[in-house]
């Protein structure tokens, strides 16, 4: 069984899917915060010397056992040399036929 497999018979269980779909955009940003500092080449190590952030603090973020304000992922973005982008979504309805 795939990974996308047994998540999508996890979603079955509806408190697993209520609790999963509450954590998105938490793993949203720590994925994003990865794959940007990816793209950048650059390493935590290396973040951390540029923003003044603790290494730990970053790798804590992008484990997902931080908790980053907004002013810190601010500073991150800025020491990747990009811009923090923050958007309320509407929420999408399912409609079941």
């Amino acid at each position: 069984m795939t990974l996308t497999e047994a998540l999508n018979e996890q979603m079955k269980d509806e408190s697993f899917k209520k609790e999963y779909e509450a954590l998105a955009p938490e793993y949203e940003i720590i994925s994003s915060l990865i794959d940007a500092r990816k793209a950048c080449n650059v390493t935590q190590k290396q973040l951390a010397e540029t923003t003044g952030i603790a290494q730990s603090d970053i790798s804590k973020i992008e484990n997902g056992s931080g908790n980053p304000t907004i002013k810190l992922l601010k500073r991150l973005a800025d020491g990747l040399g990009m811009n923090l982008k923050v958007e309320f979504v509407p929420k999408t309805q399912m409609v079941l036929g």
